[in-house]
């Protein structure tokens, strides 16, 4: 490496440097802007819901508020209402309270109930919806004037029909002293008045977020923001409590202080790789010419013998005293090393590699005869209509040791089998495979479902020197009936889908198959009926853990499978896997994924 490399190399970190720092003062910039706007959001958001629900607390005052939302939604053009009235000088409603006191003498109108007003007359409901609106009138200026609102309301909006969220249906604005009230858009809005928000998606997502998620969310308006919480729902239609403030002061503040935290960032910054280019220059370049050649000779010569002497040349004499004490000394006694191993590397990569074919051959084999040894094809009876069923297997490795199987054992009769053996790879694949054999062989002799297990446990047992063992559950369906005949060795319990809802079915576990001679096992009897699914599955799903090791666990598990629970087969098992792959994220498989389902859909004509 020449002097003038050496300038090109430090020419290169300046622009580097340069880069690091236009590149860092933007993503600092962007954020702690962020960081501060989402700040002012949330404390934003939180303190429109509270003020919505003080506002929904002196609604909800009064026993007949709904019946009141209604009445004031379908008489909106009927009602003479004294706007702006505080509870002194609103001689109108005040005359309407003595009226309808008149009418109605020991009437409590704070306290009315529901029943109450509707029996009352035509006239006094009219005056008791006028009285009530006044009052909460004045209650929404005394809030909006309390928290230094900018705007306060509630309107009604649609939210089925076509048009949902994109009308407002006005039932009250909050205003300052001396506010006119119209149905201009300065104006602090009347009773009745209809605003279209069909062109601002933002305010029909805030609005929707509101009813459907019961979450407030901001809505965009210029430098305003508007924040929506529902409080009640009746037909078709949403009532909701609306908070409007003016964010461009705020915006501004934001801005000054995010951009004085950048440039004292910057500067440090600066600072920090000035000191870093000095040390790299004095400690690392320089020493790094001398090794860079030698390597660059490997290069072209492979003449470890040349490369060693020189660098070793390079570690003598007074000059080289600072390098052999820091860790370009290192790195070159770790080169001669490294020349010395490249050789027989070489030499010994041509045989892995080779090697390393051949076992990938191997296996590629190996996991094609494994999964050629499983039932594929979905459907797998499609002339039966009376049951639906839908199994994948993903193993950890290359092969597993989980399977799954289904047969008919004659036309009632159908026959289901997940099992998981001990141990994973190869050993566990050649063990898995002699169980599902001999498995499937006991079932179609017509045997019950624990007769199946003792018989399969006594051939496994018999001459079991690996010590290896498999758990199985094995059921039979009646298929005219919907009787399950079913068995547990030691395997997860099965969740059951009854009444639109998955649920997880404790069974009988026996010990596990091919653990110990002469064990019994016993069945038991699941009748049912049509819609009911079975899901069956091994410890992969719920043992599946994240990069943090947390387990997916049965509550994942069970909130995957009601996810969906009326879908069919396929989908229960892709709403399971896909929940599976959400919670592991980029950890990787620790165990085999095997899951069966069967939907059963009742007897039906049977089509040979």
């Amino acid at each position: 490496m020449n002097q003038r490399h050496v300038k090109g190399l430090i020419r290169q970190i300046y622009i580097i440097a340069a880069i690091v720092l236009v590149i860092t003062m933007v993503l600092t910039y962007y954020a702690q802007y962020r960081l501060s706007y989402t700040t002012v959001a949330e404390q934003t958001e939180e303190l429109a819901l509270n003020t919505a629900e003080e506002v929904m607390d002196s609604i909800r005052e009064y026993p007949a508020y709904k019946w009141l939302l209604n009445y004031w939604v379908e008489h909106a053009g009927e009602l003479d209402i004294e706007y702006d009235a505080d509870y002194e000088t609103g001689e109108k409603t005040k005359e309407q309270s003595r009226l309808l006191l008149e009418h109605q003498p020991g009437m409590f109108l704070k306290y009315a109930t529901e029943e109450e007003v509707e029996a009352l007359p035509e006239e006094d409901q009219k005056l008791y919806a006028e009285i009530v609106y006044s009052w909460l009138l004045t209650r929404g200026d005394q809030i909006k004037r309390n928290y230094k609102i900018d705007y306060l309301f509630s309107v009604v909006t649609e939210t089925e029909s076509e048009e949902a969220y994109q009308n407002q249906f006005f039932l009250f604005s909050g205003a300052e002293a001396g506010a006119v009230r119209g149905t201009g858009p300065e104006d602090a809005y009347v009773l009745g008045v209809e605003v279209s928000v069909a062109d601002n998606e933002s305010q029909q997502e805030s609005m929707r977020s509101a009813v459907e998620k019961s979450r407030a969310k901001l809505a965009n308006a210029g430098d305003y923001v508007d924040c929506y919480a529902c409080m009640e729902q009746f037909d078709d239609k949403a009532v909701l409590i609306g908070v409007t403030y003016n964010m461009s002061s705020l915006k501004k503040t934001v801005r000054i202080e995010t951009w004085r935290g950048t440039f004292y960032a910057l500067l440090f910054e600066i600072i920090l790789l000035v000191l870093i280019i000095l040390f790299l220059v004095h400690y690392v370049l320089h020493p790094l010419r001398s090794v860079q050649q030698n390597i660059r000779l490997y290069q072209k010569t492979k003449d470890s013998a040349t490369v060693i002497e020189n660098i070793r040349e390079i570690l003598r004499g007074q000059k080289a005293i600072a390098v052999r004490n820091n860790e370009i000394g290192e790195l070159s006694e770790d080169i001669i090393s490294l020349a010395r191993e490249v050789d027989d590397y070489i030499l010994q990569i041509e045989t892995i590699t080779a090697e390393e074919e051949r076992i990938g051959t191997e296996l590629a084999l190996a996991a094609q005869i494994q999964t050629s040894m499983l039932p594929r094809t979905f459907p797998p009876f499609p002339e039966r209509k009376e049951f639906d069923i839908y199994a994948i297997m993903d193993p950890a490795k290359e092969v597993g040791g989980d399977f799954y199987d289904f047969f008919l054992i004659d036309e009632d009769h159908l026959g289901l089998v997940i099992a998981d053996v001990s141990g994973k790879g190869i050993p566990a694949a050649l063990f898995m495979m002699v169980s599902k054999i001999i498995l499937q062989s006991c079932a179609q002799l017509g045997q019950s479902a624990g007769d199946i297990l003792n018989k399969t446990n006594e051939a496994l047992s018999s001459n079991n020197q690996t010590g290896m063992f498999v758990t199985v559950w094995l059921g039979i369906l009646e298929i005219s009936t919907g009787k399950l005949t079913a068995a547990n060795a030691g395997h997860e319990y099965p969740y059951l889908m009854r009444n639109g809802k998955f649920e997880m079915f404790k069974d009988k576990h026996g010990f596990v198959i091919g653990g110990m001679e002469g064990t019994r096992y016993k069945e038991y009897e699941i009748q049912l009926e049509p819609g009911d699914a079975l899901f069956v599955y091994t410890d992969g799903v719920p043992e599946a853990n994240d990069e943090n090791r947390n387990l997916f666990g049965m509550d994942r598990l069970t909130e995957a499978l009601n996810r969906d629970p009326e879908g069919d087969c396929r989908t229960q098992i892709q709403n399971v896997k896909q929940a599976v792959k959400d919670f592991v994220r980029d950890a990787d498989q620790f165990d085999d994924l095997t899951m069966l389902c069967m939907k059963y859909h009742g007897p039906q004509p049977f089509r040979g």
